[in-house]
């Protein structure tokens, strides 16, 4: 058993959860209500920009040349393919600047870029892959669970094509083989931290699911905050 497979099997529920998430399946039946997918195109644009400069930081770890150039390129390539495919998302959802102008992260999408940051800062190529590993793997496994679902909106059907996309699943695996290759050159301690990072990531991968569909805020925007004030 390799040690990516390992992480798939660890956080089997979470995996599971993920990817049969109201959220999730509201987009391959297409009855999603738009306005919410609004608020997490809006909340995903922020994660990508922040993703493709993690990928940026990443690179600058590895020791080998080609794995700096590799990621490098990714820092540029994934991060401007998902954002010009969420670009059409926003000119369909009609996103505006005054919507750019009142935007802040919600918790969960800042907690998460968070986390992203803190495994770069570690210093570690592993333990950075690992935690960036679960955005590729789980986008591009609900890609393939519903390549052949048939939503009406046609912005759903963009959205389950571009990750069930050849593009996309070569990207993914580009990323599973790199980790499963430093996890080969690792010690056992450093690869419980590698499987730490990957948890806690898939994590937050199932957050940002239900942050998106119950349209997530800070608790003193909450209503419940103001009747326990008054």
């Amino acid at each position: 058993m390799s040690f990516t497979d390992t992480l798939r099997e660890v956080t089997a529920k979470s995996w599971e959860q993920s990817v049969k998430h109201p959220f999730v399946k509201g987009i391959a039946k297409g009855d999603l209500s738009l306005d919410i997918f609004k608020y997490y195109i809006l909340q995903d644009i922020y994660y990508l920009k922040h993703y493709g400069k993690v990928h940026a930081l990443a690179a600058t770890l590895a020791e080998d040349f080609q794995v700096t150039a590799m990621l490098a390129d990714k820092a540029k390539g994934t991060a401007q393919a998902e954002l010009t495919v969420h670009k059409q998302h926003a000119e369909i959802l009609n996103i505006t600047d005054t919507d750019w102008d009142h935007f802040k992260p919600a918790p969960t999408a800042y907690a998460y870029t968070s986390h992203l940051y803190r495994a770069v800062a570690s210093g570690s190529l592993g333990q950075a892959i690992a935690a960036m590993l679960p955005c590729y793997w789980l986008y591009a496994d609900i890609g393939k669970t519903y390549e052949n679902a048939k939503p009406t909106e046609k912005i759903y059907q963009n959205w389950i094509a571009t990750y069930a996309s050849d593009w996309f699943q070569d990207s993914t695996n580009e990323q599973i083989h790199l980790l499963n290759q430093i996890a080969s050159e690792s010690t056992e301690k450093q690869k419980e931290k590698m499987k730490e990072q990957f948890i806690i990531a898939k994590e937050y991968e199932l957050a940002f699911w239900e942050m998106s569909y119950i349209k997530e805020n800070w608790f003193s925007d909450r209503h419940w905050h103001e009747l326990s004030m008054a």
